[in-house]
């Protein structure tokens, strides 16, 4: 089982009560399955939704946020544990080495970021975890099209474009995130 569970999402809650919904849910579960929740270590928006689930329903949370984010006042100090670090590489990097999956709910281009991050890395071969994209009323649609664009285009395998997982069903999501098991992305490794 995937134990340290990294979520992406908005600072934000966005404008569909589905989101608010689909944070609520997985943070339902990633505490009745006995997992934690490591995440951006913030209170607003999604973050701070799922956050208060997890914590709501028993579970652990860890948060990791830059300096600049909690002079916002924009840090959860009521999760498990908070971790404050000197800048977003730093934060990016904590979340990574502490996660054994990343899920991308619905957010903005901070999440966007995130996740092609740790995608890509999986693709260069710096990790073999599992990502997926939480479609919660279909918030990933749009980039899907786009990403099968680039996969027709040629400027992305169709066999990587594969190990994303994709589910509106956050049960689903966990489940497959489980039963990953990394191809084999080995075109970057030197002969």
């Amino acid at each position: 089982m995937k134990k340290n569970i990294c979520v992406f999402c908005g600072a934000s809650e966005g404008n569909r009560p589905e989101y608010r919904l689909a944070a609520e849910q997985l943070g339902v579960l990633i505490a009745n399955q006995n997992r934690r929740l490591i995440y951006g270590g913030g209170n607003k928006g999604l973050m701070g939704i799922i956050a208060n689930s997890v914590l709501d329903h028993g579970g652990e949370v860890i948060g990791i946020i830059p300096e600049r984010l909690v002079k916002a006042e924009t840090a959860h100090h009521n999760i498990t544990r908070l971790e404050i670090v000197e800048n977003m590489h730093q934060r990016k990097a904590r979340l990574s080495e502490l996660a054994d999956g990343f899920i991308a709910m619905p957010g903005g281009t901070g999440t966007l970021e995130e996740v092609f991050e740790v995608w890509t890395g999986m693709q260069i071969g710096y990790h073999e975890k599992p990502v997926a994209l939480y479609n919660a009323a279909k918030f990933w649609q749009p980039m899907l099209d786009f990403l099968q664009h680039a996969v027709d285009e040629g400027f992305v395998r169709d066999s990587f474009y594969k190990t994303l997982i994709v589910s509106d069903e956050p049960q689903s999501i966990l489940q497959k995130m489980d039963e990953f098991i990394p191809k084999d992305l080995q075109r970057w490794v030197k002969k």
